[in-house]
């Protein structure tokens, strides 16, 4: 029989060796190696089941009877949550909610499982960070009053046996860096805690077909206390983001296998919790200054709904021999390549200037359809005009200059019309054959045509 073999393992990032080392070679931790040991194979008897699925060996894809993806999900009751879940809560799925400490995610979470036990489910909230009597304020301070279980304690082995007691129909764990296995020896929130945690829910959400929703802090590189460890077990994985400043939080897809990872939900955190944004672009551009250089209206595509967002460049007499290139929501790199291509082709001499980019509310544009509304607002800073504060722009620009046409165009003028834009400026080439006629829409070809758009004959174009 095989010896017990001896190993050190690192309990920031899992790392292993034979030997114990002061610094981790893997994540760079110092005094960070424990001893442990390892368990000898057992010898492989008759394997019947799968553990996690209860699948007994092979089948045929088309001999599986039962009903569809849409006739088992079940709907949350907040929309902007059944948004970015491709339609609602499958049974028996994993969904990790991620986020900085603090933005809300325990809000949420709380706010879920009320709408679920008002609609009859049964749903238990295990807390392995906050006292019951902490939960209670919480829930008294958002209005909830429905009935939901609570168990407040960090071992899994409690929680399970609680689980299997009470059989729930929903169950959310908050967090995972505060559970821990008995048979795990490193501290909770360490990585072998984290995912042999993780691994246990998964078979507890499987043998159960039980939903759960995992709670999941974010540390500022992303890395061993946040869900980016347990990315691969989930099935869903969303995040919450959104700057605590601001009032507004987006909850984005980042993995789905039951439906769509692009989409996205906005709520707006109130004293009474969070509540769900039905017009978005009114949000983003509701402090909006009209009539002031720099400023340029881009509607983008989140998911399957346009949002209108607005981009803000300062173009401003650099004092250093390197000058700066800010961007906030707005990718540093793509900053760089539009200012060499707006610097060659027009002319303009952005050598010596400090640029800063912010996408206002903190919102965080990643299409490349914001290429051009972005060098729209650098000209309209570098030469103090203001553009035309009912003028949409969108398009990708290329390294030669030209406007490149961008997905979901119908859609874009569609919803700046819908906002009282008068003018969009976009890329030549699309079908705007569904467009209304009390939008002017222009299109252009190459960047070298945008200083005669914007600028010429502003003053018919002031009030639209």
């Amino acid at each position: 029989m095989t010896k017990n073999k001896k190993r050190f393992v690192c309990t920031n990032c899992g790392f292993s060796s034979v030997k114990w080392l002061g610094r981790c070679p893997e994540c760079g931790q110092w005094d960070c190696m424990e001893e442990r040991h390892e368990m000898p194979l057992q010898e492989s008897g008759d394997i019947t089941t799968n553990p996690i699925t209860g699948d007994t060996g092979i089948t045929s894809l088309a001999d599986i009877n039962g009903p569809s993806e849409e006739e088992v999900r079940f709907l949350t009751g907040i929309g902007e949550l059944d948004r970015v879940l491709g339609g609602g809560i499958v049974p028996g799925s994993l969904v990790l909610l991620g986020g900085e400490p603090g933005i809300g995610k325990s809000t949420l979470l709380l706010q879920v499982l009320a709408r679920l036990a008002a609609k009859g489910h049964r749903v238990l909230y295990a807390s392995g960070e906050e006292s019951s009597s902490q939960i209670r304020l919480r829930a008294k301070r958002l209005g909830i009053k429905e009935d939901i279980m609570l168990i407040c304690q960090p071992q899994f082995e409690v929680i399970s046996k609680h689980v299997q007691e009470s059989n729930p129909d929903v169950l959310a764990v908050d967090s995972i860096q505060t559970m821990y296995c008995q048979d795990v020896s490193s501290l909770p929130g360490s990585i072998g805690q984290v995912k042999a945690t993780a691994s246990k829910l998964i078979h507890l959400a499987k043998g159960l077909t039980m939903p759960i929703f995992i709670v999941g802090h974010v540390t500022k590189d992303g890395m061993i206390a946040g869900p980016r460890t347990l990315e691969h077990l989930m099935d869903t994985v969303l995040y919450f983001e959104g700057d605590r400043t601001q009032t507004f939080r987006l909850l984005r897809t980042v993995k789905n296998r039951f439906g769509p990872t692009h989409e996205i939900g906005i709520f707006e955190m109130k004293d009474s919790g969070l509540e769900e944004v039905n017009n978005p672009s009114d949000l983003f551009l509701e402090h909006r200054n009209i009539d002031v250089p720099g400023s340029a209206i881009f509607p983008c595509i989140e998911g399957t709904r346009p949002l209108l967002v607005e981009i803000q460049a300062l173009v401003n007499q650099s004092y250093m021999a390197l000058p700066r290139r800010t961007t906030a929501g707005f990718d540093s790199n793509r900053l760089a390549l539009l200012t060499a291509v707006t610097e060659k082709l027009l002319g303009t001499a952005l050598f010596d200037k400090d640029i800063f980019v912010n996408v206002a509310g903190g919102f965080k544009i990643t299409e490349p359809a914001g290429d051009l509304p972005l060098i729209c607002a650098i000209l309209s800073s570098f030469y103090e005009k203001p553009l035309a504060h009912t003028t949409a722009i969108f398009g990708e620009v290329g390294l030669t200059g030209e406007v490149r046409p961008v997905s979901n165009m119908e859609l874009r003028i569609k919803e700046a019309q819908r906002l009282g834009m008068k003018r969009c400026i976009m890329p030549m080439g699309a079908s705007i054959k569904k467009i209304k006629k009390d939008i002017e829409v222009m299109q252009l070809s190459h960047i070298s045509m945008l200083p005669e758009l914007l600028f010429e004959d502003k003053n018919k174009n002031k009030d639209g």
